[in-house]
């Protein structure tokens, strides 16, 4: 049930128009919350919340991007939604536009991020006749397909429902951290407004979307003692914990801890920390599945679905009962029955809770308790970075190691579904300046501060479970606009997924992004050719056209490289490139023959043949 609020503030409310039809409504919702920035694509269907996305331009509210195709559009929503902590915002007209929307939303969806996705309608009495684009129960059933890849989808069908139905929408998707869906028909979004006074929002929004330090104190308890009595602790850091991190890491100091992480975890951990041994799931390391074997007493395993990825195909070394699973989700807890205990709650607050009560154990400071591994035990692989003979194409381990090397601090990497994600998420490091181990005072618990991300948060992304080929391309862009004053953006990407979705990169260069596009060339879809290789399955279907990535940036107005060699990424001048106003792409010819570390994807498909 919704509460009305009191009045807002007398700035916000001056700065505030009273909104003159539906969509104006819309868009005072949207700024309300500070969203700056709708992606998508406008036709006849959203057209009175283009009208109103204009007004708001006008008046320094939130404003469209333009994407090249719905998928796109959502696509970096997603990225903006990750980078900044914020809902994010697609839409797309009726009909076929809605539907290219669905593979952003399952993607989304599965991936546990927060999106409004708003889709156009013909106008409510045409329901029925056959308009074009029909999209309600009456033709396509746009409105049933999301609801099936989101938390909540509903047909807005008439302009009293607009803003009862638009902050439950907001809401279920702050509080689910899932994809939400709107269907507007374009009359209903025309509908003018009865005058009211001010404030023109009925609810207060902002103040409704904060997340609630919910936790389960018994269980929360039981860890604590659990923790206590452990001589030996491996913890396993998910993409879940972004908001936790600082008290993640006092906790592992002060329990003695070793960690690893998964592979949407890395971009949240630092590499290079005594401490940690590495990715556990695909193309993870060895020294990782080597600590969780090392029988330890206890396995904390927070912010993590436990999926085909992120627990190495089901493995038997995280699956079982000396398992802990810290997660505020209760369909991810499910998935683990077998473990010791389940902690439920807002990760932060679990955290927070353990420290405080490890911290008054120890007198406030880090016991000495003899549980931190001995020196011999194997720190993190380090991938051979070779460079190769002077004429022979790119090893993909040398370009990460190249990128981790001369790439600045501050960058956000994305790498896309496919052998890109297994070379990052295997080989790229970060330079050992961010995310600092080092606890927090006694008493402070403060990086989670504020409902929004930071944006030195998360240094690598890539997607887990539902993965779609692409989606680093769009979700790229989104990142880079969400936050642009943090550093520049690095895409890494196939030549497969560039074929499906490259004309995002013409969205990076009309907004004037730093984004670096770096696609791996083999000339195939390389996952598949060397799954089947791996597998022994017949080799087909994987083979692309050899195609000079460079000529297709520069017909669209970005500056491109072709990198055929060690000498020619040598020569690159990164400086000049992070320093550019705009998009770069480089075109890396990498040996089509390297094995990309596909083992745990291999494990799955030899498991089920």
């Amino acid at each position: 049930m919704i509460e009305r609020s009191s009045a807002f503030s007398p700035a916000a409310t001056a700065a505030r128009q009273q909104p003159a039809d539906a969509a104006d409504l819309i868009v005072s919702y949207l700024e309300s919350i500070g969203i700056e920035y709708v992606f998508g694509i406008p036709g006849g269907a959203v057209e009175p919340l283009y009208n109103a996305l204009a007004r708001s331009q006008r008046r320094g509210g939130p404003r469209p991007i333009v994407a090249r195709h719905e998928s796109g559009a959502a696509f970096m929503a997603d990225g903006y939604a990750r980078e900044t902590g914020k809902i994010g915002v697609c839409v797309a007209t009726s009909g076929p536009g809605a539907t290219n929307l669905i593979t952003g939303a399952s993607c989304a969806y599965d991936n546990g991020v927060p999106l409004l996705i708003m889709t156009g309608q013909p106008a409510l009495p045409s329901f029925g006749r056959r308009p074009f684009q029909e999209s309600g129960c009456t033709g396509i059933n746009v409105v049933g397909m999301f609801g099936h890849c989101t938390c909540y989808s509903s047909l807005v069908s008439h302009c009293a429902q607009v803003e009862t139905k638009l902050v439950n929408a907001l809401m279920r998707a702050n509080q689910l951290q899932r994809p939400v869906h709107l269907s507007f028909p374009v009359d209903v979004m025309r509908s003018p407004l009865p005058p009211r006074a001010l404030p023109t929002l009925a609810y207060d929004l902002r103040s409704r979307l904060t997340k609630p330090s919910l936790v389960d104190e018994l269980t929360v308890n039981a860890l604590g003692a659990e923790i206590r009595c452990a001589r030996r602790i491996v913890f396993i850091v998910g993409g879940g914990c972004a908001e936790a991190m600082a008290p993640i890491m006092e906790l592992i100091d002060l329990s003695g801890a070793l960690f690893v992480c998964t592979p949407d975890g890395k971009g949240l951990v630092n590499t290079h920390h005594p401490a940690c041994r590495g990715v556990f799931g695909f193309a993870g390391h060895s020294s990782a599945t080597a600590a969780l074997l090392s029988e330890p007493d206890l396995i904390v395993a927070i912010g993590t679905s436990m999926g085909e990825w992120n627990s190495s195909a089901w493995s038997e070394a995280v699956l079982n009962d000396r398992l802990v699973h810290i997660d505020v989700s209760e369909e991810r807890l499910m998935r683990t029955p077998m473990a010791r205990l389940h902690v439920q709650g807002r990760i932060l607050s679990v955290c927070e809770r353990l420290v405080d009560a490890l911290r008054t154990d120890a007198g406030g400071a880090a016991p000495d308790r003899g549980r931190v591994a001995p020196a011999a035990d194997p720190a993190p692989t380090v991938p051979d970075a070779a460079a190769g003979a002077d004429d022979a194409p790119i090893e993909p381990q040398h370009l990460m190691a190249e990128l981790s090397r001369r790439c600045p601090p501050a960058t956000r990497y994305l790498a896309d579904t496919g052998n890109s994600t297994a070379w990052a998420v295997h080989c790229l490091q970060r330079q050992n300046r961010r995310l600092d181990s080092r606890p927090l005072p006694a008493g402070r618990h403060d990086a989670g501060a504020g409902e929004e991300r930071s944006a030195d948060a998360v240094w690598l992304r890539v997607t887990m479970d539902f993965a779609p080929m692409g989606w680093a391309i769009g979700a790229a862009v989104g990142v880079a606009r969400g936050n642009p004053g943090s550093g520049p953006v690095v895409c890494i990407t196939g030549d497969g997924s560039y074929l499906m979705n490259g004309q995002e990169i013409t969205v990076a260069a009309s907004e004037q992004l730093c984004v670096l596009f770096v696609v791996l060339n083999d000339g195939a879809l390389g996952m598949v050719k060397h799954g089947q290789r791996l597998t022994g399955a017949e080799a087909i279907a994987f083979e692309l056209p050899q195609v000079d990535f460079r000529l297709m940036a520069q017909a669209m107005g970005v500056p491109g490289h072709v990198v055929a060699t060690a000498a020619d990424l040598a020569a690159l001048d990164f400086d000049a490139i992070f320093r550019r106003r705009g998009p770069t792409l480089l075109d890396v010819r990498v040996n089509p023959e390297a094995v990309p570390p596909l083992n745990v994807r291999i494990k799955s498909l030899t498991q089920s043949a």
